[in-house]
């Protein structure tokens, strides 16, 4: 196979979804909320505590920090950095642990 073929074959593939995460990718993601979240989801007093909580809930408020539609002072920018499948990813982490 020519270079041209590499080069142009790479550019005509069709988009592939994004592989699902491995448990210390996803565990690593969810790392980055425990300073206001509390390890494992589990917050101190005046944070909200993410463990056990609806999975959809949680991604909706996500989807409203990110476009902006809900105004934070963090949240805002942290949403952003990660795509929709990936924070799908990290809420069902948390929606997934105790209580």
């Amino acid at each position: 196979m020519g270079l041209a073929a590499l080069l142009l074959g790479g550019a005509t593939a069709p988009a592939r979804a994004e592989a699902a995460p491995d448990a210390l990718q996803l565990r690593s993601w969810a790392a980055a909320c425990f300073n206001c979240h509390g390890p494992g989801g589990h917050a101190e007093k005046g944070n909200e505590s993410l463990a056990g909580k609806d999975a959809e809930e949680m991604f909706r408020k996500l989807m409203d920090y990110k476009s902006g539609r809900k105004p934070a002072t963090l949240m805002h920018q942290l949403s952003k950095g990660y795509t929709d499948e990936q924070l799908k990813a990290i809420v069902g982490w948390f929606a997934a642990q105790k209580p």
